[in-house]
């Protein structure tokens, strides 16, 4: 069922896709609620910079208009846990500001702090306002508080200093009081941490394997380790971009075991052969934004090179000669994960199927000009066969944007107000999560003897019966 938000001069139009039979929300007071009335509720009119007027000078803005809270981390460098994909990982814990650290503004001093990793491994760089935690304050995380805590992943190559993500975690995390808290990090109302992907954000890789758009294995140890460590919090999580099609493909894979209990997407690229294929139709999608990403992958790849050409089957070569993402993916994912090519890849690492699998409230965010993330490859139909997701697709916003006038961005506003208002109201411990598809087609109709998994994978490790 798709609904259209009234149009004004000025607005960017809003509409919104779900099941006809959509979940109802257990409450902590008062009678249950309907996914999608929450959703729609918690969104507000979509007022974009009318200067801005399409998705590529949206998205093209993000280069030049930096401006976003500070946040300020501490590191914890984690040994892998899955034996086919071992190595190390970065999480950055959101910290309330040290007091040398002045105002939320980025050209503001470093903070005084560990600034050698304990765990030995190291780092290429340290993001601004990132130091480390020493073992002591690391080995004393553990709380029986019932603060909610939000685990993000970031976009391709990116990390948690990025400006989209800062947007959301620096209002989430401040103390709506005043006062800090004296309970967890932040000293705010919420926790928030975010997962970088290997090699981003300055981390160190110690194998040769890089991470791809259905690597889930790092960011399911972080949930089930908050969970040991925090028993009692509410566990949120939000991917961006690449981000938001691995957490997609996890909440699939995990299905009812689940152990978030609410989740946000945004700016999903979804069917990934599609939104590759769109890039590549036109100038602006090839020589601007396939070629950046393209660039930023095989900078990556020069800042770890020295791990990643243990694999014998890289050419340093031919990377290096590489202009395109999805060249790429041919050289450095391919050999690496075994695809025999990058469009067998992009159609296993999709996360389009993995909406069917997930049973957890999931609120997506979309801009249908994203010139990235193209609105061809979002699964609507899927969308509407299922309960547990709702779909706010806006008419601009560019990828990972939506610049306002007064050039604040207008994502953050729904997804705060929906990660608030489900944290306020819902009970989650009265959600039923065997409440599925329905088993008949979308068009009902005669009984079948077949079904269908959505989670099968075409790649996996032969003698392995994970397939994820």
């Amino acid at each position: 069922m798709t609904s259209l938000l009234t149009w004004t001069p000025g607005q960017s139009t809003t509409t919104f896709t779900h099941s006809s039979e959509p979940l109802v929300l257990p409450q902590k007071s008062g009678p249950k609620r309907a996914f999608p009335e929450l959703c729609k509720d918690v969104t507000p009119s979509c007022h974009l910079n009318p200067l801005l007027f399409n998705g590529h000078l949206q998205t093209m803005w993000t280069a030049v208009n930096k401006a976003a809270p500070a946040v300020h981390y501490k590191r914890r460098v984690f040994a892998s846990e899955e034996s086919n994909f071992k190595g190390h990982f970065t999480v950055d814990f959101a910290v309330a500001p040290p007091p040398s650290s002045g105002t939320a503004e980025d050209e503001g001093p470093e903070d005084q702090g560990l600034r050698e990793d304990p765990m030995g491994v190291g780092h290429t760089r340290l993001p601004p306002r990132t130091t480390y935690f020493t073992d002591k304050e690391f080995e004393h995380l553990s709380s029986e508080d019932t603060k909610p805590l939000l685990i993000t992943l970031h976009g391709l190559s990116g990390g948690s200093y990025e400006v989209y993500l800062r947007h959301v975690i620096e209002p989430l995390i401040r103390a709506s009081t005043g006062e800090i808290s004296e309970q967890g990090l932040s000293g705010g109302d919420w926790e928030a941490l975010v997962v970088n992907s290997r090699g981003c954000a300055g981390s160190k890789i110690t194998s040769s394997i890089l991470y791809n758009a259905r690597a889930t294995w790092d960011v399911r140890q972080v949930v089930k380790w908050a969970r040991k460590t925090w028993p009692n919090r509410t566990l949120y999580g939000i991917g961006y971009s690449l981000g938001a099609n691995i957490l997609t493909n996890y909440l699939g894979e995990e299905g009812e075991d689940c152990l978030l209990d609410a989740a946000v997407i945004v700016s999903n690229p979804w069917k990934l052969e599609v939104s590759n294929l769109a890039l590549k139709r036109t100038w602006l999608g090839s020589e601007v934004y396939s070629k950046t990403m393209g660039n930023n992958m095989r900078k990556l790849f020069e800042t770890h090179k020295e791990e990643i050409l243990k694999n014998k089957s890289l050419s340093e070569e031919k990377i290096l000669q590489l202009k395109y993402l999805y060249e790429f993916d041919r050289a450095v994912q391919c050999a690496t994960w075994g695809y025999p090519t990058e469009t067998a890849y992009y159609r296993d690492a999709s996360s389009t199927d993995s909406v069917l699998s997930i049973r957890i409230p999931t609120f997506c965010l979309h801009a249908r000009d994203d010139p990235i993330a193209s609105d061809e490859a979002v699964p609507y139909e899927e969308i509407q066969q299922t309960p547990w997701v709702v779909m706010c697709a806006t008419a601009g916003g560019g990828h990972l944007a939506w610049y306002e006038l007064s050039g604040g961005r207008w994502h953050a506003k729904p997804i705060l107000q929906f990660l608030k208002q489900m944290q306020a109201d819902v009970d989650f411990s009265k959600i039923d999560r065997k409440v599925g598809i329905a088993a008949k087609g979308p068009q009902g109709g005669h009984q079948t003897p077949f079904a269908f998994d959505p989670m099968r994978r075409k790649a996996f490790v032969p003698g392995s019966e994970a397939q994820h």
